[in-house]
């Protein structure tokens, strides 16, 4: 190529503290428009702001877990912009003296090797309202919903160091699972509680230097910030391309459509010092207590569970990603499962339904004893895996325990001698033609006749035996 990309990601983490940064309204997304609001939410005159202690110790907690240097001061200032969802006209956020600086995360490259990508610093900010667009009529209409005014925001700013897009979705992959780990933030870009903003430049390949940038907005997902990245590069190219210049603006990502769009045009307005929240000391003591705080990270418990549990690079990385489901693997594992067994288990059935009903292991009802059991039965061959797959979405939503599913929904493994060679018996008299087939050397006729008789069992017969009694059958077959 003839030009190279430059791209740094602005990512807004939205902390879970019980409430809002500068007032004691609760920090609940999704509750009736306007619920949560107080005379700080709406800034009306008289109210003076007090700034969260657990929303500083969230936003701590996620810059020691991005090996971020937490500064011994820092202050909020006044980022002034006038906008329907600003009720004073300005943001409280810290510009000048951030919460932390030069922190790092590592990620594995397009070609295997790790990359280090730099995160420049990572300051506190109130998030603003939110902008309802409807039409009553013919008419275009704007709400405002003040509930998200003053949450608790981090904004972490890294440097350009990311060169394309699966770099890009590797930061934000690698940056969210940390930040969960510390429990700070749920970091759902979905539900909008992590935000994306991309910074995208060309220059001629093999060159320092740094070009006009355009930024990108309204990625809710990782795949759209891969997506949105690649369509601007090759925007931007094509500009570069014709001689049209490259004008500093922010543009809208289109995910239907699949194309970037202008939105307005890039400015900064003022931003000065504010005289109503006090400055933020860090002493020693507190930072220490808060290093304590931090808990085990994924890089630490993939190299604990290659150690302890005897899994691969990828099991052990597999079982770390997310903080829940390493705790949920370990607490299966304890009920004397082989742990590679459990983790394949895992990767296989339980997180592909999770992700399936929008879920995280919290979310549901199912325990670690009771997967364990659905488990042990999967394993003395009680059940099969298409049982399993039958079974696992009801344990999600039920309390019921893995037996009692299974002896309602008859999922029980058929494995009796008998019942399958009367199965089989049917099967090949029904396809004579097969059979001769077979007999004349098409071992995959076996694959094809196995899958006839898994479903005439309704996926109940026993894999292994049914294969090798059609085996032993054929076989016999003059």
């Amino acid at each position: 190529m003839k030009y190279e990309a430059v791209i740094g990601l602005e990512i807004h983490a939205q902390l879970n503290s019980a409430t809002k940064l500068f007032c004691d309204c609760p920090n609940r997304p999704g509750d009736e428009p306007n619920r949560n609001t107080c005379p700080i939410c709406l800034w009306l005159p008289g109210a003076l702001p007090h700034l969260s202690q657990e929303a500083l110790e969230k936003a701590t907690l996620a810059c020691l877990a991005l090996n971020c240097t937490i500064q011994p001061e820092s202050a909020f200032d006044q980022k002034v912009y006038y906008y329907p969802d600003l009720p004073k006209g300005f943001q409280l956020s810290q510009h000048h003296k951030p919460l932390a600086r030069n922190g790092w995360v590592d990620i594995v490259g397009e070609d295997g090797r790790i990359k280090r990508l730099r995160i420049h610093h990572i300051h506190m900010e109130e998030d603003v309202a939110k902008l309802i667009h409807e039409t009553e009529g013919k008419t275009p209409i704007s709400l405002v919903d003040f509930n998200r005014a003053g949450t608790p925001l981090i904004e972490i700013v890294s440097e350009a160091d990311m060169r394309n897009p699966y770099e890009a979705m590797e930061y934000v992959k690698t940056l969210r699972g940390q930040l969960r780990y510390t429990g700070s933030a749920e970091c759902s870009l979905e539900q909008g509680t992590l935000r994306v903003d991309a910074n995208i430049s060309l220059r001629p390949r093999g060159t320092d230097e740094l070009n006009t940038k355009v930024e990108v907005k309204n990625m809710n997902s990782i795949r759209n910030v891969g997506d949105a990245i690649a369509y601007e590069i090759i925007r931007q190219t094509n500009c570069l391309e014709k001689g049209e210049p490259i004008v500093l603006h922010t543009r809208l990502w289109d995910p239907e459509k699949r194309v970037t769009s202008p939105m307005r045009g890039k400015f900064s307005g003022p931003c000065v010092p504010d005289p109503s929240v006090p400055g933020i000391v860090v002493t020693n003591d507190w930072l220490k207590e808060m290093q304590d705080r931090l808990p085990e990270m994924p890089g630490q418990k993939t190299e604990r569970f290659l150690r302890e549990y005897g899994l691969t690079p990828e099991e052990a990385s597999n079982m770390s990603l997310e903080r829940d489901l390493s705790e949920f693997f370990e607490a299966v594992v304890k009920h004397n499962l082989p742990p590679r067994k459990v983790a394949s288990w895992m990767t296989i059935h339980l997180i592909p339904v999770l992700r399936d009903h929008s879920q995280t292991i919290r979310e549901t009802l199912l325990s670690a004893e009771r997967f364990a059991q659905l488990l042990s039965m999967l394993e003395k061959d009680m059940i099969n895996a298409h049982a399993v797959k039958e079974v696992l979405p009801q344990l999600l939503s039920s309390d019921e325990t893995p037996e009692e599913i299974v002896e309602k929904g008859r999922f029980r493994q058929v494995s009796d001698t008998t019942e399958l060679e009367a199965l089989i018996d049917r099967i090949i008299a029904e396809h004579p033609s097969d059979v001769e087939d077979f007999r004349n050397g098409n071992a995959k006729v076996i694959g094809f006749l196995m899958g006839l008789a898994m479903k005439a069992s309704q996926g109940k017969a026993n894999p292994k035996l049914l294969k090798e009694a059609l085996t032993k059958r054929l076989s016999s077959i003059p």
